[in-house]
């Protein structure tokens, strides 16, 4: 049995995760985290997600959940930036395996998570929806087979609460297709006002809707003279994020330190 900590198990995300664990064959909801201050600290932590008793209180950090009787297989993680790098350290410590799926990391903060990953198996997601990772793949591949004669162009919209953006799965989805189209970072185009003349021949344009209770929508378009192909995946719960979160989790027991991300939990070539 795969004993499972949650991390914000009180949160919309990570009661979905601490639910999806217990009605997963094999795993254990073994424990789960709150802040300081919580009213959900003490109480159950499979009570607390909405699921059955798990018989294991729900408490203020990691280390606690860590170090209770039994021990912990894995870690899921989808809390904030910092939060996230401070329970990579800290399982990195302890040997232990994590999932993160958290966004808006920044760059010093990615790199924090690497270095964790030198002594513990890490997978670092954006999106943990199988779904998601399958559009990558072919957005990729529809670059590779368009080539520089199309335009290309990524929408997101996400709930009105959403914290960053543009969110991490557009950004991915821009370095797939940068990386295809043998571009860069320095060629995206985040926001567009009053811009004149044509439009930069290798720009990859990246814009974000926010409103209502949209759980994720994400469209790769890619404009040509006379066509226009478009590449759209729409979320409706967030449960596709927990059921992939639980399948990384599965995946990473037993793995040698390392950094991994959900092409390598779905096995696709690189």
């Amino acid at each position: 049995m795969v004993r499972t900590v949650i991390t914000g198990v009180g949160g919309r995300m990570g009661g979905t995760l601490a639910r999806r664990v217990q009605d997963t064959a094999g795993m254990v909801l073994a424990g789960g985290t709150e802040r300081d201050g919580s009213p959900h600290l003490g109480q159950d932590v499979g009570t607390v997600a909405g699921g059955k008793p798990a018989g294991a209180q729900v408490v203020g950090d990691l280390s606690a959940a860590l170090g209770q009787a039994g021990g912990v297989d894995v870690v899921i993680d989808f809390t904030a930036p910092k939060a996230s790098v401070a329970h990579a350290r800290l399982c990195a410590a302890r040997k232990v395996p994590v999932v993160i799926g958290t966004t808006g990391l920044e760059a010093e903060e990615r790199a924090a998570i690497a270095e964790a990953a030198k002594q513990t198996a890490v997978v670092l997601a954006p999106n943990t929806s199988v779904g998601v990772n399958v559009v990558f793949q072919i957005a990729a591949e529809l670059a590779r087979a368009l080539g520089d004669g199309y335009d290309v162009d990524i929408l997101e919209a996400h709930h009105r609460m959403k914290k960053d953006a543009p969110s991490g799965t557009a950004l991915k989805l821009a370095e797939v297709v940068a990386e295809a189209l043998g571009r860069d970072s320095k060629d995206f185009t985040l926001s567009r006002q009053g811009q004149i003349g044509a439009r930069p021949a290798r720009e990859i344009g990246v814009q974000t809707l926010r409103g209502g209770d949209v759980v994720g929508e994400h469209t790769v378009y890619f404009f040509g003279d006379g066509e226009r192909v478009e590449l759209t995946h729409r979320a409706t719960s967030r449960d596709q994020f927990a059921r992939g979160a639980v399948r990384a989790a599965q995946w990473l027991v037993g793995r040698s330190p390392g950094l991994y991300d959900m092409r390598d939990v779905l096995g696709f070539k690189r």
